[in-house]
């Protein structure tokens, strides 16, 4: 399995969310509201300076399926080059090693 997460503007959601229809994909889903950030296409605070605000898809799919949504965030891009989407993939083998527990703290003197 993959964990992928698209990061991208308000504006294109339904546009992200047709074009998945449209691959088939992405169906099941964990949707992130009002996120804030700064990154390539500029701020998104939510506010009076940088009001535009973004949100945020986590998909865990098979490999099949994450081609399909590469596929439809690729359009999406397309069609709206300067919105800011974020396409961001981690295989479920590499998403488990960052969670193992740390070392063991050596034992001290007694």
């Amino acid at each position: 399995m993959i964990r992928l997460e698209i990061v991208a503007n308000q504006s294109v959601e339904e546009n992200i969310l047709d074009a998945f229809k449209y691959e088939g994909v992405g169906k099941y889903y964990t949707k992130y509201s009002n996120i804030y950030g700064v990154g390539t296409s500029g701020p998104k605070m939510g506010d009076s300076v940088w009001p535009e605000e973004n949100f945020s898809l986590v998909i865990w799919c098979e490999e099949e399926e994450a081609i399909g949504i590469e596929k439809a965030i690729t359009f999406v891009k397309k069609k709206f080059p300067d919105e800011g989407i974020k396409l961001f993939g981690l295989p479920k083998a590499a998403a488990a090693e960052n969670n193992d527990p740390p070392p063991s703290a050596p034992a001290e003197n007694q």
